[in-house]
């Protein structure tokens, strides 16, 4: 069955520079993004939670900095980033403000989403704000990246996030209104392709050259980012964005290409916790707790007895019977320092215990595999 919008709970689109900036003013194009904001809160009003990952902020700056060189020197670019930043930040807020929709930035990397603990603080940081009704606007922290601003990143970024928040759909806007045999630029007998249902060597070598203009990334990306999403169990679309309300005319059946998730694909991070990662510590757990686990319940403070190892938030650890069976391998949301002293408290004491407020879980049911 193809995917669809209309039964999506969570969603992530990805908008390139091209559709945020006019390129005759480089200003932000004011209207189009009325639109899309009001996409944006016709989902939200039916429950389904939206992150944006939006370029534009180098573009943004490069007038008003006067860096009208094709090719911008590293530096060039990461000062851009930073001036452009507050400019598109405002301009998401004022859209959907517009829509009475609470806008939130986050600037990170792809090591933000590829480092544990990082990981960690970047997927809580997101799950609050969107448990709170915000419409989170990720971009790439490119005032302090290096090798990752010099290319279409936004794409891998956009399908990290959406891995990392299990979403059920990643939007790729862009130029063209999906995948093609060839490029439909030059060759007028290039076909549209609907549907992918695996990224084959075939699908592979259609990716092109990146368009002329802002967009710094091209299909060759998008397929990239197809790879990483439908192996998380995504399911992605690149779809055309310049148009008024793209979202809306994705749902009424305009043409895009959607790439089918991988039948497995939830699995995999599981699989990488369970066989790929070194346990540095474990918790041994009561008999109610192991129960509570086998139902798929995440491990909370009050069912471990014991802490054994040295490990930091984000490690993997080893869940351990009263007998000593190993149960279960996850990601620990807290030190083994921190764990010693929750052990067999409640969720509700934890900011007592520890002087903050942490998770209710000393290891959440998506970061936990049992064995």
């Amino acid at each position: 069955m193809t995917p669809s919008l209309a039964n999506a709970r969570r969603v992530v689109v990805k908008i390139g520079s091209a559709l945020i900036v006019d390129p005759a003013t480089a200003a932000p194009r004011e209207a189009w993004l009325a639109g899309i904001a009001a996409d944006i809160a016709a989902l939200a009003a039916r429950g389904v939670q939206v992150i944006v990952v939006s370029s534009g902020a180098i573009s943004l700056a490069r007038q008003k900095l006067q860096l009208t060189a094709p090719k911008l020197r590293l530096e060039e670019k990461q000062a851009a980033a930073a001036v452009g930043q507050i400019r598109l930040a405002q301009a998401w807020s004022d859209a959907l403000s517009a829509k009475n929709l609470t806008a939130a930035q986050l600037l990170i990397t792809l090591e933000d989403t590829e480092d544990r603990r990082r990981y960690l603080n970047a997927r809580a940081t997101l799950s609050t704000l969107l448990s709170l009704g915000c419409i989170p606007v990720i971009n790439e922290n490119d005032s302090v990246a290096t090798a990752e601003i010099r290319f279409g990143d936004n794409d891998r970024l956009a399908a990290r996030v959406a891995e990392m928040l299990q979403a059920d759909s990643l939007i790729l806007l862009s130029d063209i209104d999906g995948l093609y045999t060839a490029d439909p630029r030059t060759n007028p007998a290039a076909e549209h392709i609907p549907v992918v249902a695996a990224i084959t060597p075939e699908i592979d070598a259609m990716g092109g050259e990146p368009p002329p203009g802002y967009s710094s990334g091209g299909m060759r990306t998008k397929l990239v980012a197809a790879r990483i999403a439908t192996q998380s169990g995504v399911a992605m679309a690149i779809a055309l964005g310049h148009r008024p309300n793209p979202l809306a005319a994705i749902e009424a059946g305009a043409p895009c290409t959607w790439f089918l998730p991988a039948p497995e694909g939830r699995s995999a991070r599981k699989n990488w916790i369970a066989g790929h990662l070194a346990p540095q510590g474990a918790l041994t757990i009561d008999d109610g707790a192991a129960r509570a686990l086998a139902r798929g319940s995440s491990l909370l403070p009050a069912g471990i007895i014991a802490v054994s190892g040295h490990f930091e938030r984000g490690d993997a650890v080893d869940v351990l019977s009263p007998a000593g069976t190993r149960l279960a391998r996850g990601l620990a949301a807290y030190s083994s320092t921190d764990a010693a002293i929750l052990a067999g408290h409640r969720s509700e004491d934890i900011e007592t215990l520890l002087g903050f407020r942490g998770r209710d879980e000393v290891i959440h049911r998506d970061d936990l595999v049992l064995l």
